[in-house]
């Protein structure tokens, strides 16, 4: 744990159980998109944006730096696992047209995006280590580049309709398009499209 003063000294403040650059905090980038049937998840993303954007102004005052880790998917074998038991699972209570669209419609299109553009965790582990070793290291660091147009989309309309309908066309419009889409990129990029999303740079 390190400590701060009043002296006009910057200080680093590592936490125990993560690694840190002043204080630094890990989440994804769920903290300012929300994910269909990631409701839940989404929600406590959101709220650790909050509360960093929060914390971040009042531990300036005592010249302490607080950075944000953001990824987006991580491909593992725990994730692919995951999504093999989810798949056969029952749902009780759970309507038949919300199960049809969870296992049919969501699952196959986090299956792409997981394979397609996630990273793996030495990626996020290198992106890591370039913010702790930074000298001026950024509040928010996003992992993945390639996330980067999904953010924009949100603050493209201040209505927030933007993103919205195009989320929802993208996954139940336009659902087996992506599909082939990100199966193209797949092939075509021969796996290397993850690892050049390493980033900050």
């Amino acid at each position: 744990m390190g400590e701060s003063d009043r002296s006009g000294c910057s200080h680093r403040l590592l936490l125990p159980g993560s690694a840190g650059v002043a204080m630094m905090l890990a989440k994804d980038e769920q903290s300012f998109c929300g994910v269909v049937f990631n409701d839940v998840y989404a929600a406590s993303k959101f709220a650790m944006e909050g509360f960093c954007e929060s914390l971040a102004v009042q531990l300036l005052k005592f010249n302490v730096t607080l950075s944000m880790i953001e990824p987006g998917p991580v491909h593992t074998e725990f994730e692919v696992k995951m999504i093999q038991e989810v798949k056969q699972r029952d749902c009780p209570g759970a309507d038949a047209d919300t199960v049809h669209y969870f296992k049919n419609v969501y699952l196959p299109s986090s299956v792409d995006i997981f394979e397609v553009l996630g990273q793996t965790p030495d990626d996020i582990a290198k992106c890591t280590k370039k913010v702790i070793e930074a000298s001026s290291p950024r509040f928010r660091n996003m992992t993945n580049p390639l996330y980067t147009p999904i953010v924009a989309l949100k603050y493209a309309d201040e209505t927030g309709g933007l993103s919205v309908h195009a989320f929802y066309h993208m996954l139940f419009n336009l659902g087996p398009l992506m599909h082939v889409s990100m199966t193209a990129m797949k092939y075509l990029t021969c796996g290397c499209l993850r690892s050049r999303t390493v980033s900050p740079n």
